[in-house]
């Protein structure tokens, strides 16, 4: 044989091992495999007139080489970008928990460049009756092919009944049990979060608890506080040591619930919030009220936002990975369009959370809080 020539492979045989140091192509599929790229797409694709012989013969190929669908790729080849809808939740009458929506966008964007698909963004009134209508509206006016839900949306089974039964796939952040049921979801584990943060706490010596919650309602912050107050349990401390008020996520709600907290009957040295924005209003009021933070009052939130290592002094918070559950989100959305018309698998995934302490949190000394505080 000539130098510079190979052998030819018999038509429906694999030619020889030979090892492919680079990533594996349709091309070394088609190699192995003994046929032509178009039928190793239209393999890949569930194209139809692939007789099952050639469909196992393809299929062991791709599972020998370790091939991988370039989503991306089958995307823009087909002509058109697919769009996938992130819906955030705004509230008219308050300011935006501007960090986590951005975060969310950032992760969500980061997965839509990777895998060929088009981003856009909705932020809808909570609470308003018409919201299933707007967003439904929303994903057939600029035809969406996947929805990421966030929270309190994410928790809207007659939203996720009336996307999915237009064909549009489905992804939670943050879900919780009954719409975790239907589509896949993920999140931080927010009840073991809660249970962290208070162990933290207690093993600084505190014992008697304020919680600033969140919005009612609110699966995730709901979710917290029952962390919170498992381990409070366990360490078999009193329910109604415990003084709790109702906020709604904002600063404003953090600076004017502390002073009623301290006003409680068991007078807390730690006050959790349901996240750091909150926390930052206590740490603010506590200032104003010439209460020593740490020293006479423990302030801690949830989230890490940017804002609590840069408030004085920096606040102790649990970590959550916002940016990697909604990439996480679309990553899931990207599986379900590759089978278009199949029921979506819903399985819940948890992302790790870290408790962070830093200085706004340390052993009580109950002896410095003013009694000018209290109200007494």
């Amino acid at each position: 044989m000539p130098p510079g020539t190979r052998r030819a492979t018999p038509a429906g045989q694999p030619p020889p091992e030979r090892a492919i140091s680079r990533k594996p192509t349709i091309d070394d599929v088609a190699a192995r495999s003994g046929v032509g790229r178009t039928t190793v797409s239209r393999v890949l694709n569930n194209g139809p007139n692939v007789s099952a012989k050639l469909r196992a013969r393809v299929q062991e190929a791709v599972d020998a080489l370790g091939y991988q669908v370039n989503i991306q790729a089958r995307f823009l080849a087909g002509g058109n970008s697919r769009t996938v809808a992130l819906i955030c939740a705004a509230e008219l009458d308050l300011e935006p928990n501007s960090y986590y929506q951005s975060a969310l966008e950032v992760g969500a964007l980061r997965a839509c460049t990777q895998l060929g698909l088009h981003l856009i963004t909705h932020a809808a009134v909570q609470d308003d009756p018409r919201g299933v209508e707007e967003v439904v509206a929303l994903v057939e006016e600029r035809r969406c092919d996947g929805v990421v839900l966030t929270p309190p949306f994410a928790d809207d089974t007659r939203l996720i009944d009336a996307l999915v039964a237009r064909g549009c796939a489905v992804a939670c952040v943050s879900p919780g049990d009954a719409t975790g049921a239907r589509v896949p979801g993920v999140g931080m584990d927010d009840e073991r979060a809660g249970y962290d943060l208070a162990a933290h706490l207690l093993a600084l010596g505190h014992r008697r608890f304020g919680f600033i919650r969140g919005r009612e309602g609110h699966r995730s912050a709901e979710s917290r506080f029952d962390g919170v107050m498992r381990a409070l349990a366990e360490a078999r401390l009193d329910p109604a040591d415990v003084a709790d008020a109702r906020g709604n996520f904002t600063f404003m709600s953090g600076k004017d619930l502390l002073p009623t907290l301290l006003s409680a009957a068991a007078r807390p040295t730690a006050v959790v919030c349901a996240n750091d924005d909150t926390a930052a209003g206590a740490l603010f009021a506590a200032h104003q009220l010439g209460i020593d933070v740490p020293g006479a009052l423990s302030i801690v939130g949830f989230d890490d936002t940017p804002v609590s290592a840069i408030v004085w002094p920096p606040l102790t918070t649990v970590h959550q990975p916002i940016r990697e559950m909604s990439f996480r989100a679309v990553e899931m959305l990207a599986e379900a369009l590759k089978t278009p018309g199949e029921a979506q698998s819903p399985v819940h995934e948890y992302i790790a959370h870290t408790v962070v302490s830093r200085r706004s949190t340390g052993r009580p000394e109950l002896e410095a809080l003013p009694i000018a505080a209290t109200g007494r």
